[in-house]
């Protein structure tokens, strides 16, 4: 499937969740089989071997990155918000484009030296990127790689990612 099949696929939501936001929603990819696969196929393709675990962050990040895990033939870890982990955790707190926000991760979701493949459906400024980021070092991880459906480019989310290997499917420079 090509980017421009797979772009119209995603549905703009202005003013969401506040006034000036464009929301980029990735539920018509989700809900188009044909989409769905050419997009898991695409991040299993490119991490095949790779990695050694596959980190979703909430919620869209769950099911893309269970699909990619089991791809792949590994394991996911969790990153989400407080309070939703019933064991211990660590937390990594962070700005976005529309306010403030905190995120978790158990504290033995990852084992020392895992090549993590961090994987959500957008990157926008790369507050929820980087605090995750922070949570797989503190639990002794490293990070192979973030992979994203979307990149809102024209936010410069890359920079706050400190070097790591960045991957979109798609990109928006405006």
């Amino acid at each position: 499937m090509t980017e421009t099949e797979l772009k119209a696929r995603i549905r703009d939501i202005p003013d969401f969740p506040k006034a000036g936001i464009v929301f980029k929603d990735i539920t018509p990819l989700l809900a188009d089989a044909a989409a769905l696969r050419a997009a898991v196929d695409a991040f299993v393709a490119r991490y095949r071997g790779k990695v050694d675990v596959v980190l979703g962050i909430e919620s869209r990040g769950f099911i893309l990155g269970a699909a990619v895990a089991y791809g792949l033939g590994l394991g996911l870890a969790l990153v989400r918000k407080p309070g939703k982990l019933p064991y211990e955790t660590y937390a990594a707190s962070y700005e976005l484009e529309y306010g403030k926000d905190t995120l978790e991760i158990h504290r033995d979701a990852l084992s020392s030296g895992h090549r993590v493949l961090l994987i959500d459906d957008l990157l926008a400024t790369g507050g929820t990127a980087s605090a995750a980021v922070e949570l797989v070092r503190r639990c002794g991880g490293k990070v192979a790689a973030c992979a994203f459906v979307i990149e809102l480019a024209f936010l410069g989310g890359r920079k706050r990612l400190d070097g790591q290997e960045v991957f979109s499917l798609l990109r928006y420079d405006t």
